[in-house]
């Protein structure tokens, strides 16, 4: 796997918006980021670029509108960060995780058989 840019936490929240609608204009995100954020239209364009620079965002200009769609698909990006988390913080040791997750977390038991359930699927 190849890796992915780094994007930062505020860079997502620009990506979550462009997975779930592109293609789409500068216009649309800032609109959208603003309902759910305090930045400004110029904080937002400077995300939208940044994203363009480390080449998570490709862009057409279509008039005078600037159209963007990711490069970079949304399981494979969470997934590089899953992994990185997991080998950061607990030597890539999933049950590790697990267990420290269990030792300061109540799960319902809709939860744990939701677990079950996974664990079973993926032994077949």
């Amino acid at each position: 796997m190849t890796d992915l840019p780094q994007i930062s936490e505020a860079e997502f929240e620009v990506m979550k918006i462009v997975w779930k609608y592109a293609p789409i204009n500068t216009n649309e995100i800032t609109e959208r980021l603003l309902k759910t954020t305090a930045w400004s239209p110029k904080t937002i364009q400077t995300l939208i670029k940044r994203l363009v620079t480390k080449g998570a965002l490709t862009y057409e200009k279509q008039g005078r509108v600037f159209v963007y769609t990711p490069l970079v698909g949304r399981n494979e990006y969470v997934n590089q960060e899953s992994s990185a988390f997991l080998k950061r913080f607990y030597n890539g040791n999933i049950s590790a995780m697990l267990s420290s997750y269990l030792e300061n977390h109540h799960l319902s038991e809709e939860e744990i058989a939701g677990l079950r359930a996974m664990l079973s699927d993926n032994t077949k």
